[in-house]
C-alpha cells in the first residue's frame, strides 16, 4: 500500500479514536426533542440548560411555535414533547397524549403605555364583560367606552394570535368562548403580539405572563402595560387588584389565588404514550429538582400534592 495513503489512514484512525475517548460529537448523545407554546419556551430552556449540565450524555433541543404545533408534533412523533398551555382536549386523549403538569402562569390583557386612556383605565380597570366587547362581539370599539372618557375618541386596535396557542384559547376560555371567536388582527406568536401593542399607541392584546413581562427587569416589555381586570366589578382597581407594576406582583397574586384562573392556568408536557427512556429521566427531574427552577423563572409552582400526582404517572 502507497506509505501516504498509510499516513492518512494512521491519521483519521488516531482523531476517531481521540474523539470517541474524549466523549465529543453529539452522536454520542441521547437527543430529547422538545417543541411548543410559547407560555412553556423559557422555563423549558432553563429546564434543559441545568439538565445537560448535569446529564452531558442528554442533548434536550427546545423550539417554540404555539401549543398547537406542540401537540401535533407529539402526536405525530415529531418530537419526544409537546409543550402545551391549555386543556387538553378528550380527542387528544384518544390519539394517545399522555399530559403532565408541570407549573403555572398566566395570561394577562396589554395595552401601549403612551394611550390617552391609560391612567384613567389603570384606575378603573375592565371587566370581564367589557373585554368581551372588545375582542368577541366588537361591540366596544373606542378607547373612551372602556375609560368613562367620552373626549377620547381612538379606535382600539385589536391584537390577537393568529396561530393556534393555549393564550388564545385561555383568552377565549375567560371571555366564554373559543380561541377561533376572537376578533381582531391576527399576529404570530407572543414575542409578535407584545411587539404589535407596544408599537401601536392605540393597540390592545394578550400574552403570556413571561412575554408580558421582562425577564431581567421584572417590568412590562417594551412600550406596553398590563390592562388591569376589575374583579369586583365596582369600577375601581382596589389596592387588593393592584399587583401589575412588576411580575413578582402578578406571581404573588396568582399563587394565593386573587389572580382567576381563568386566565391563570396550568401548563403541561405531552408524550405520545407513557414516557419512555431519556424523555421519561428529563420529565421525572422536571418534577423533582427542576422545580427549583420554576419560581426563579417567574412561574407558579403547582402544589406538592399536585407535583406527587404527576409523578406518580411516570411510575
Amino acid at each position: 500500500m502507497d506509505r501516504k495513503i498509510v499516513l492518512a489512514l494512521c491519521v483519521v484512525l488516531v482523531l476517531g479514536a481521540a474523539l470517541f475517548f474524549s466523549g465529543g460529537g453529539d452522536e454520542a448523545k441521547e437527543t430529547v426533542r422538545v417543541s411548543g407554546a410559547w407560555a412553556l419556551y423559557p422555563l423549558m430552556v432553563k429546564w434543559a440548560d441545568e439538565y445537560q449540565k448535569a446529564n452531558p450524555g442528554v442533548s434536550i433541543e427546545v423550539n417554540a411555535g404555539g401549543a398547537g404545533k406542540g401537540m401535533a408534533d407529539a402526536l405525530g412523533g415529531l418530537v419526544d414533547i409537546g409543550m402545551i398551555s391549555r386543556d387538553i382536549d378528550k380527542s387528544e386523549i384518544g390519539k394517545g397524549a399522555y399530559p403532565i403538569a408541570v407549573a403555572k402562569d398566566a395570561v394577562l390583557p396589554t395595552m401601549n403605555r403612551d394611550n390617552p386612556a391609560a391612567q384613567s383605565i389603570r384606575g378603573r380597570g375592565v371587566k370581564m364583560g367589557e373585554f368581551k366587547d372588545v375582542f368577541v362581539t366588537g361591540s366596544v370599539t373606542e378607547w373612551g367606552m372602556l375609560s368613562g372618557r367620552p373626549d377620547v375618541r381612538d379606535k382600539i386596535s385589536v391584537y390577537v394570535r393568529s396561530d393556534s396557542c393555549g393564550a388564545g384559547e385561555v383568552w377565549g376560555k375567560y371571555l366564554g368562548v373559543k380561541q377561533e371567536d376572537l376578533v381582531g388582527v391576527g399576529v404570530n406568536g407572543d414575542p409578535g403580539i407584545a411587539e404589535a401593542v407596544s408599537r401601536d399607541v392605540r393597540g390592545m392584546g394578550f400574552n403570556n405572563l413571561n412575554f408580558a413581562y421582562d425577564d431581567r427587569t421584572g417590568k412590562p416589555v417594551g412600550n406596553i402595560v398590563i390592562v388591569p381586570l376589575d374583579l369586583n366589578s365596582d369600577g375601581v382597581v382596589s389596592a387588593d387588584e393592584d399587583f401589575y407594576a412588576d411580575k413578582s406582583g402578578v406571581v404573588k397574586a396568582i399563587a394565593d389565588g386573587r389572580f382567576p384562573s381563568p386566565p391563570a392556568r396550568d401548563l403541561y408536557i405531552v408524550t405520545k404514550g407513557e414516557p419512555k427512556g431519556a424523555a421519561r429521566d428529563f420529565i421525572m427531574w422536571i418534577l423533582t429538582d427542576g422545580q427549583g427552577q420554576v419560581l426563579p423563572a417567574g412561574y407558579i409552582p403547582l402544589k406538592g400534592d399536585a407535583i406527587s400526582a404527576e409523578a406518580e404517572k411516570l411510575r
